[in-house]
């Protein structure tokens, strides 16, 4: 990966990788994938996962959501982390353990109008959409293609 500038507190840090991982919110742990992921770019894991723990006690514990980690050379990190997992949240609504095997022969489960909006809602700040609708959409794809039924109420 080619190095970038990025200015940063007063000074310009040199970017040495950017790379994302998807980890359960508030049980970030030094196990894999997450230890070797970091440790081969030499960032300090407790520290990471000290971090990303705190900083994650916004989502429901165990949640899937994804960190775009930043790698500066002088092993300095930075990390935001994104909206939880679309998947996970139509499971967690729809009360599945997961989708179906054949999505469009076998519907696994359903799930309302009123529980995609509120999936939207969560979601709206990470989708590229310039509408709510247009983001109720892409939630609703998304359900269809788990093999998951949408319905009115």
């Amino acid at each position: 990966m080619k190095a970038e500038k990025k200015p940063a507190g007063g000074g310009a840090k040199e970017v040495v990788a950017k790379f994302r991982l998807r980890i359960p919110a508030q049980e970030a742990t030094p196990a894999p994938p997450i230890g070797p992921a970091l440790g081969q770019r030499g960032i300090n894991i407790g520290e990471f996962c000290k971090k990303f723990n705190d900083a994650s006690k916004n989502f429901p514990k165990g949640t899937p959501v994804t960190a775009h980690i930043t790698v500066y050379k002088d092993r300095s990190f930075d990390f935001i982390i994104k909206t939880p997992v679309t998947s996970a949240l139509i499971l967690k609504y729809a009360k599945l353990e997961k989708g179906s095997g054949t999505p469009g022969k076998k519907i696994a489960g359903k799930i309302t109008k009123k529980d995609l909006e509120e999936i939207a809602k969560i979601k709206l700040p990470d989708l590229k959409v310039n509408s709510f609708d247009a983001a109720l959409r892409i939630i609703e794809g998304s359900a269809k293609s788990m093999g998951i039924e949408v319905v009115e109420q």
